[in-house]
């Protein structure tokens, strides 16, 4: 099968899949190049309210298929900015799911969702350094957001592997799963979310993507949702409440 993002919706949860299984998931230009328009697709999807990236078997993505930055380097690095800026827009909830190398590009990919779990053995690296690449500026500013500033330099400037348990200490993880764990509580953390108030999540993303401006547009949307009625009725009921916005 040629290098290819695949991808399922089932239960509400989209599943994007990195499918490069012979360089351990690396990103092709074409695949960096695909990922924006998957993602436009699944956010008018009203079927989707979470989306996990992850993957194919046991390696999330070993960074940028380095064939395409021997022809075309800053082609490569402008179509991966593109993906992991929409990425980041994305709408709805979006948590990566890592096991193994999650290195360069994926990085890129994993910091750019909302959450990130990990398996106990997965290695994280951010290694432009190694080749002369300077990292662009919005990866950079992202990564530091997550980390702080000196983890940030400590990644960039070595280039160097850490593992599951350093990652989630500096904050690149939300979570780390035993082996063989991770899939289990992605299934049951993405059903939780998909039966959250998808106003709730959309405003907080917002907000916590700096967007504080937009205090007043979503006020207004809350006041004409009916989530909070409903929210407060099903609590007071002891049901699981039966969230609407949007209205589709």
């Amino acid at each position: 099968m040629e290098p290819q993002l695949l991808h399922r919706v089932e239960d509400g949860v989209a599943t994007a899949v990195i499918h490069h299984p012979q360089k351990r998931n690396a990103m092709t230009a074409a695949m960096w190049e695909a990922l924006p328009p998957l993602l436009g697709r699944l956010a008018t999807d009203p079927a989707v309210r979470v989306l996990v990236l992850r993957g194919e078997g046991r390696t999330f993505c070993a960074g940028a298929d380095i064939s395409s930055l021997v022809e075309a380097p800053e082609k490569a690095q402008h179509l991966a900015v593109l993906a992991e800026e929409a990425l980041a827009a994305f709408p709805k909830p979006t948590l990566a799911a890592v096991q193994g190398h999650c290195v360069g590009g994926g990085v890129q990919l994993a910091a750019a969702c909302d959450l990130r779990f990990a398996e106990e053995g997965a290695l994280f690296g951010v290694t432009p350094a190694k080749l002369g690449i300077v990292y662009p500026a919005s990866s950079t500013r992202r990564l530091a957001s997550l980390v702080g500033p000196g983890a940030a330099k400590y990644l960039l400037f070595s280039a160097e592997l850490v593992d599951a348990n350093r990652a989630l200490r500096t904050g690149l993880l939300e979570e780390v799963l035993p082996e063989g764990g991770l899939d289990q509580r992605v299934a049951e953390f993405t059903h939780v979310l998909a039966s959250r108030s998808r106003l709730t999540q959309a405003a907080a993303k917002d907000f916590a993507n700096g967007r504080v401006d937009r205090d007043a547009y979503w006020t207004a949307h809350a006041r004409g949702s009916g989530d909070v009625a409903e929210g407060v009725s099903a609590f007071l009921e002891r049901r699981k409440p039966q969230f609407t916005w949007p209205e589709s």
